[in-house]
């Protein structure tokens, strides 16, 4: 069964899925700052649109774009800005 998962006041929403390749969520984001919390492994590829990163540990941003990806680890934060819609795909490992 497919989830909708909406944050930020309805600023990022995702479809949460479950398939063979695991559990996963496609969503969006309005261009904006956020903070967003792990609970597993997070690997996260750029659908559409320029994510900036801010991974735990890092003290530079880098700069996502479409058909790139990025790890992140279980049970930490991390920063992300969007200077316009942004479209993703992540996978919970």
């Amino acid at each position: 069964m497919l989830k909708v998962n909406e944050y930020f006041g309805g600023t990022v929403k995702s479809i949460a899925l479950e398939n063979l390749e695991g559990v996963a969520t496609v969503g969006v984001m309005e261009a904006g700052e956020y903070e967003f919390g792990t609970g597993t492994i997070e690997q996260m590829t750029i659908t559409s649109g320029v994510l900036d990163v801010l991974l735990p540990g890092e003290t530079v941003w880098t700069t996502y774009l479409k058909g790139e990806s990025f790890e992140v680890a279980k049970d930490v934060k991390f920063k992300v800005k969007a200077d316009g819609q942004v479209a993703y795909y992540c996978l919970y490992i």
